[in-house]
Parts: C-alpha cells; structure tokens; sequence
C-alpha cells in the first residue's frame, strides 16, 4: 500500500474490471475515500473511443495496470491478485466473467473473505438479464423516470444521475462497505448483485409512501412535489432559470410575501389542484419580469426556499459552493471533490492514471514480484 493513500478507507484493496457507467463510479468513490483501487484495463493497444484520458474523472486516484484476460497468463496474474483483495468490482454482462474463468465461484476459492461486487442494469438474473440496455432503459422500467416531465408529454431523458449513479454505482459501495464489514467480521466473502433497476426501485420508496397516504398520484403534474407553483423552475428574463420549492406553509408564506403577491388570496393559500395551472402561469409570467441575478437579489439565501439554476462552471464558482470547495480542478480538467466530509479521515481525489501506468508498482506492491 502507498504511504500517501488517505482517507477512511486507507488500507482497502480493490480490484475493478474496466468498464464504463456505474462500476468505475463505485471505483472513484472508494478511492476518493482511501482505498487503494487498482483498475485492470484491457491490455489491447490502439485507439479507444471510450478512452477518454485525463478527462476520465471517475478513474481518479486509481492505480492502473494492463491485463489480457482472454489469455491464460493474464487469468493467473488476477487470480494472484484476488487473492491479495479485500474487494472486486466488476460492470459486465451476466455470465462474462464466468466465461473469462474469473467469476465468483473462482475467485472465492482463491480468497473466500473476497467481496465481490457485480454491476448491472437488469441484474443477475431474470428475464432480462442478457438483454441490452442504458440508464433510461433502467430507470423506466424501475418506475423511476414516470415522474420526470409535464403532464401530457413524454417523460423528459435525464443525466444518469438516477439509474447509473444512484441507483446504481451508490448501492454497489453501500453493498460492498457492508459485505466488507461482515467479512473482516466472520472472514465469509459473497457476491454483491447490484442492479439498476433494483436501486431506482428503492430510490422511489418516498414517492410510494406519499402516494399510499394519497399524496402522491400516478398522474405527472397533480402532486405535491410533481407540479404545484411553488415548487418548480421558471425562466427570467435574461433566458436564466430559477427554481421555488417553497413546500411548507412558513415557507410559502415568506416566498408570497417576497413576491409582493400577499393579497392574492389564491396564491396566498398554496391553492387547490384544479387552480394550479393558473395559479403556475402566475408565477411564469411574474419571474419573466426579472433577471435570474434580480431574482437573486431579492431571494436567495430567504426562507423562501430559492435556488438559481446553475450550470456546472457557473456553480463552481458560486459563492456558497465555492466556499465549501465542492468542486475542484485536476490537471486542467473541472470535477466535484469527494464527498462526503470526514472530521478525522479526510479523503482527497488523485489524478487519473494512463492505461499500464502502475503495472510493476502494483505487482510489486501487492505480490512482491
């Protein structure tokens, strides 16, 4: 292990199968935290259109090494590494790594405390299992994406901060933290089978509690958080964008009396939902009256609950995000700092390692070779 690892995962060793999406995600944030993440790209030269260099933030802080794990030799220097790992990460389809002689039941075999960590979008089993598929695929048949968008339209494509992110590569490191825990306590490895379709499922269990109690319907744009006036975004004048989310009473109150709009007794009470749209064109046609800095001005930092719609640069240099560092610059290239914070273990993003780069230094260091 390098001295200069920190953070509260220091001493963690993590092997992760190159892939793309949600497994190198979960490898970033294991290494952001401390561990000691060695990436195990092909060993194929050449060009790599989903090679993407310096620029691939989410291979930060790893060490990389290049294997061929179509051959015979390249199955052997794994396995040796397997069995110095504390965990493996892997993105490919069901039945891949089985197939490469490197699947489950192998490597734990070789090291039965191994935590062995399976990213995918259908999951490991059932009828779709070997079907392709991509973030928006996921999360639609999750039930995750029925929200997203106006009513009477489409669903809107969002970023795969849903499906791949949330759903995905953060309950493949809740999965793998918590089989690490059970292993260093019994010294019984398993398999973690994190799906996509399962996290975004579960990320929805709000929504279904408020839809139980009623508050919630199946209809895009009839509830309390999918909707109303008061919690959406609106354009301003210069073109910007805004967002409200005054939901609580207290709040809306002061969000009203910000607008000047106290005597209207419509407003005033939130309304019901059979006046929302009205009530919404209200509060489009007031916000265009303004600049998005205007309606900063007069808003942010309110108990109006008030936020400017940012984009990534702009956000970066936000007085409030600045002050937190929340994003960074490494190598040129514009990324968000590791979170969350940790008063005693702080952990640090690393730089993003070439193809190979680390190849003698991990074999040295974790098998002495």
């Amino acid at each position: 292990m390098r001295a200069s690892r920190v953070g509260p995962l220091a001493g963690l060793r993590v092997l992760e199968i190159h892939g793309i999406g949600p497994a190198p995600f979960c490898g970033m944030l294991l290494a952001d935290l401390g561990a000691d993440v060695v990436l195990v790209d092909r060993s194929t030269p050449g060009p790599d259109e989903r090679d993407l260099g310096r620029h691939a933030v989410t291979n930060r802080g790893k060490r990389s090494i290049a294997l061929d794990l179509k051959t015979p030799e390249g199955v052997s220097t794994l396995l040796q590494l397997v069995e110095q790992s504390d965990a493996l990460i892997e993105g490919m389809r069901p039945g891949v790594m089985e197939r490469l002689g490197v699947g489950p039941d192998v490597c734990l075999a070789r090291n039965p405390k191994l935590v062995y960590g399976r990213m995918t979008g259908w999951g490991q089993s059932g009828p779709l299992s070997q079907a392709a598929g991509h973030d928006l695929n996921y999360i639609a048949l999750s039930g995750a994406l029925w929200y997203s968008g106006q009513p009477g339209e489409p669903p809107m494509t969002p970023p795969s901060l849903v499906g791949d992110m949330g759903g995905g590569a953060m309950y493949l490191a809740v999965g793998l933290l918590a089989a690490l825990m059970h292993a260093r306590a019994t010294g019984e490895g398993q398999v973690i089978d994190a799906a996509v379709v399962d996290g975004s499922a579960h990320l929805m269990n709000l929504l279904m509690g408020l839809k139980s109690a009623g508050q919630f319907s199946n209809e895009r744009g009839r509830s309390l958080l999918d909707g109303p006036h008061w919690y959406r975004s609106y354009r301003c004048k210069d073109g910007g964008f805004i967002t409200v989310g005054a939901l609580e009473p207290k709040f809306h109150r002061v969000l009203i009396e910000k607008l000047g709009l106290s005597g209207d007794p419509v407003l005033a009470s939130q309304g019901s939902p059979g006046c929302r749209p009205q009530s919404h064109q209200a509060f489009a046609e007031l916000f265009a009256t303004r600049t998005r800095d205007e309606w900063c001005a007069l808003l942010e930092g309110t108990e109006a609950c008030f936020a400017p719609v940012l984009d990534p640069d702009e956000a970066a240099e936000h007085p409030h995000m600045a002050a937190r560092a929340v994003y960074t610059r490494i190598d040129g290239v514009l990324q968000a700092s590791p979170a969350p914070r940790f008063s005693r273990t702080p952990g640090a993003a690393g730089a993003v390692p070439q193809r190979g780069q680390h190849q003698h230094e991990v074999l040295r260091d974790w098998l002495n070779a």
